[in-house]
């Protein structure tokens, strides 16, 4: 429980600053509206977006283990040097949370509910509970947290900077909202923090509440139930273990009961988050990142299975003005049981220490400074020149507003459920990837700053043997003059192959099913075209969402639910298959269509960055330490099963289809491939990533690692390789192919560079000279007679030009 150092003090920023979830579904505090703004912005959490933001309702679930990418976009930069950003993306699940059928905010009156209990009231929306948002009321606020120049109207946590009012929405603490990492226990659970300055990431990591522990004051709920109702004594639950133990419950018995200290150790099942570079965002624009894809993340669903979920992210946004985490000592940030004690002289400090951190560094002393307006304070007038005769006292007003100091900005999704996989799904399916649709009905103006219809992920890479769970939601209740297909209001998706490339455009690829450039599918009995290997039932069940509702009127899905769900579908057939939806195709301005690659091959994708990370296969490991990247790669590792594959690739990529690549006769391992293919971005030439492969016969006790890249993809190079446990272990600072031989094999095979060749044929030269001069040592002589003789000759030629 840290004071001024928790503070993630976290952002300063002059502007508003939105952030919308896009999948799974954002809700910015919607329920099921027909209207383009919510209704309630209290419902359930403190948003501070855009009122048109969010999705209506629509649950669905996700099995353990299966990757789920996550989509949203932020309003301003991340990622780039004009300001300083983290994004922190949560979950939690509890047993009564939900998403409720009516758009009020829950009452904090018992009274108000259905049978005294507003935990258990189903008309009302809940993410954390009651009692957790009683004890933020009457628990006292942390003193050493970041306020700016704030006046806050009270002394407990429900009173910050970014709500100095005490406002309520739903049961959200909002000292837990706006400080991150959270000093006190909260039912959050981290899955990953982006970040500007991935220098923090270690201080994230270690005080993440997935991996340490807690400490709160706990009192009896009757006592804390009686102070609630006579608020007019005072009491404010203490925050520090002194207070909280000297604290005596007077219950009506002999002993009575005293306030416990008491330690909230984390859930060792959910483990560590991952903390990496903030994807690059442009600023004042909800758009896409580099490469035109949305912010993405792929989350692999933990094995946590709970009926009732929900997911959040939270964005907190800054620019450099301010130093944000000015004094923060690494001994600080693991102090996890100490509080700010209160004593008046230290808030003092604090609270007047933001304001050297401006006008120092423009070398102003603090008169200075307040004169010339380059202190922070509400909207100041900044004298960029000095009074002196001329400048007239000139002065630039900046649109400062102090209220946005420290502010953090959110989304929350709706309710979700996390599904235990049989041990029949397992077996069939080790690895599943969820294939979902997001956005709402309406054009681009329409939906904003919500998304158009399309699938997520657009692009799905798997292996031949993945599955891919088809499921979607939409809703009945989007705004009835919204522009689209179909009955007014209703969301619809379905799935269908595209028709094939209609004439050449460059090089026809094979095993290419579908054309981006058509808009007609794929007729569904054509009999050499498949899609994924799915059965042809599989087919029609996508193409026509029969498993749920069918009948009626369904040439537009009209009388299709809103809800679909294939399950999981084992790929059988490799290929690049392009699908569309037929509802949701109009040319003028909108198109949902996707891609699938199924690959023959295992692979693995990740993106990692300078706080390294591993990325495996089921036979490939490559690990890249902490430090070693400058920037974040998006990594492939793919164990390719077919040599020829392997040739094929490697010669496309070097240029030349009859080039000759040497691979190893007598291979010791598959082909593995490392995407980026080329050198890898270095904090150094020291730092290098680990690249483990395992041994076919794992008896194997000498081998080597050969490496190709993109500087020479037809020549197999040797690498340092050490044997452990039964693979093959070696340094590398770049991507491309890599495979394991044995030592006596690969000299003969593997290209060897220019240099060695001329030191062998340089020893070899020279020992077969040795061995003819003993033979015949008359030449010896004959030969060191001539070599003395150029000697003296060359010696008198130089002494004559001299």
């Amino acid at each position: 429980m840290k004071a001024a150092i928790l503070t993630l003090a976290l952002v300063i920023t002059f502007v508003q600053a939105d952030i919308y979830l896009h999948n799974p579904r954002g809700s910015n505090n919607r329920l099921d509206e027909a209207n383009r703004e919510r209704n309630n912005a209290n419902r359930l959490f403190d948003s501070q977006n855009n009122n048109r933001g969010g999705y209506n309702v629509g649950s669905v679930y996700y099995y353990e283990n299966s990757t789920l990418s996550l989509e949203w976009t932020n309003q301003h930069t991340c990622g780039d040097q004009n300001a300083d950003c983290e994004q922190i993306i949560q979950y939690m699940c509890d047993d009564r949370l939900r998403d409720g059928s009516s758009t009020n905010t829950i009452p904090d009156n018992p009274t108000r509910c259905n049978n005294y209990d507003c935990n258990t009231d189903l008309e009302f929306g809940m993410h954390e509970d009651f009692d957790y948002y009683t004890n933020c009321e009457l628990r006292s606020r942390n003193m050493g947290l970041f306020t700016a120049d704030r006046n806050l109207r009270g002394n407990t946590a429900e009173y910050t900077r970014q709500n100095n009012n005490g406002n309520r929405r739903g049961y959200e603490c909002p000292e837990e909202r706006d400080y991150y990492p959270y000093w006190h226990p909260t039912p959050w659970r981290d899955i990953v923090i982006f970040t500007t300055d991935v220098a923090r990431c270690p201080y994230y990591l270690a005080e993440s509440e997935n991996v340490k522990s807690r400490f709160a004051c706990v009192l009896p709920t009757d006592y804390i139930n009686m102070a609630n109702r006579n608020r007019g004594n005072n009491f404010i639950i203490p925050i520090t273990r002194e207070e909280c133990e000297a604290i005596v419950h007077d219950d009506g018995t002999e002993n009575g009961t005293t306030g416990v200290w008491r330690e909230f150790t984390p859930d060792p099942s959910v483990g560590a988050p991952e903390c990496v570079e903030a994807h690059w965002s442009r600023d004042n624009h909800l758009g896409n990142t580099v490469g035109g894809f949305p912010i993405n993340y792929n989350w692999t669903i933990p094995n946590l299975p709970h009926e009732h979920c929900t997911i959040r992210i939270r964005y907190n946004i800054t620019t450099t003005d301010y130093e944000a985490w000015e004094g923060v000592s690494a001994e600080q940030a693991s102090r996890n049981e100490q509080v700010y004690n209160g004593n008046q002289d230290n808030l003092q400090r604090r609270r007047i220490s933001p304001i050297p951190s401006v006008y120092e560094r423009f070398n102003f002393s603090f008169d200075e400074a307040k004169e010339r307006g380059y202190v922070f304070r509400q909207n100041p007038v900044v004298k960029i020149f000095p009074d002196s005769p001329g400048n007239n006292n000139f002065g630039l007003q900046l649109a400062i507003n102090t209220n946005q100091f420290g502010r953090t900005f959110q989304d929350r999704g709706h309710s979700f459920a996390i599904r235990s996989q049989s041990e029949e799904l397992s077996s069939e399916c080790p690895t599943i990837h969820n294939l979902n649709v997001r956005g709402k009905r309406g054009n681009i103006v329409q939906v904003y700053p919500g998304v158009e219809y399309d699938f997520v992920p657009n692009r799905l890479v798997a292996a031949v043997g993945d599955c891919v769970h088809f499921q979607w939601t939409g809703s009945n209740t989007n705004p009835n003059n919204n522009d689209g297909q179909g009955r007014a209001g209703t969301d619809r998706s379905n799935v269908v192959l595209l028709h094939a490339q209609n004439y050449a455009e460059g090089m026809v690829k094979t095993d290419t099913f579908g054309h981006w450039g058509n808009s007609y599918p794929e007729d569904l009995d054509t009999t050499n075209t498949s899609f994924l290997g799915l059965s042809r039932a599989d087919r029609q069940a996508l193409a026509t969402l029969e498993t749920k509702q069918y009948g009626g009127e369904m040439s537009e899905l009209d009388d299709a639910g809103t809800y679909f769900d294939l399950g999981p579908r084992k790929i059988t057939m490799k290929g690049t298959y392009y699908y569309m939806c037929t509802r949701n195709n109009n040319f003028t301005n909108r198109g949902q269509k996707g891609k699938i690659i199924a690959q023959t091959d295992p692979l693995s994708l990740k993106r990692i960055g300078w706080p390294g990370g591993v990325v495996e296969t089921p036979q490939t490991t490559l690990t890249v330490p902490l430090g070693t990247l400058s920037q974040a790669v998006e990594f492939r590792v793919t164990d390719i099963a077919s040599p020829d594959i392997a040739i094929a690739d490697i010669q496309r990529l070097a240029g030349g289809d009859d080039m000759e690549v040497n691979l190893p006769e007598n291979q010791a391992s598959g082909i593995k491939k490392i995407d980026p293919t080329g050198q890898l971005p270095q904090t150094s030439r020291s730092m290098m990533a680990t690249v483990g492969i395992d041994l076919d016969d794992p008896t194997t006790t000498s081998a080597v690692i050969l490496q190709a890249n993109e500087n020479n993809f037809w020549v197999f190079e040797p690498l340092e390789t050490e044997i452990v446990d039964g693979r093959a272990v070696a340094q590398t600072d770049s991507g491309g192919y890599f495979v394991v031989s044995t030592p006596l094999q690969y000299g003969l095979v593997v290209g060897i560079p220019v240099a060695i060749v001329v030191i062998l044929l340089v020893a070899i030269i020279a020992l077969l000279l040795v061995i003819y001069f003993r033979v015949r040592p008359e030449k010896w002589s004959s030969a060191k007679e001539n070599v003395q003789k150029t000697q003296m000759k060359i010696k008198r030629s130089f002494a004559k030009q001299i």
